[in-house]
């Protein structure tokens, strides 16, 4: 019984070698995989493209329409806090004098 099972496993799998070459073998699974790439490639670009359209769009939305130049137009400098005791005038607290 044994070795019917064994004979009846390796005919099965001769038909299936068969089979295989006859549909193309290696070759036509190396070049469908090489097509997939491709498409794969091809789809991931325009994805990439439309979300980079979609945030230049969102930033020009939140930011207006406004750019930051890189003339004429300086950021201001962080000036950090001074632990030196000296008061630095920009961040100073309002005074009570200065209410109505």
């Amino acid at each position: 019984m044994d070795v019917l099972t064994l004979l009846i496993a390796v005919v099965a799998l001769v038909i299936a070698i068969m089979a295989f070459q006859r549909t193309g073998g290696i070759h036509d699974l190396r070049g469908q995989m090489e097509d997939l790439s491709e498409k794969t490639e091809h789809a991931t670009k325009g994805a990439r493209d439309m979300t980079a359209d979609a945030l230049s769009r969102l930033e020009t939305f939140i930011r207006g329409q406004q750019k930051p130049s890189s003339t004429g137009h300086e950021t201001p400098e962080y000036k950090p806090p001074s632990t030196t005791g000296q008061e630095n005038p920009e961040c100073k607290p309002p005074s009570m004098e200065d209410k109505p």
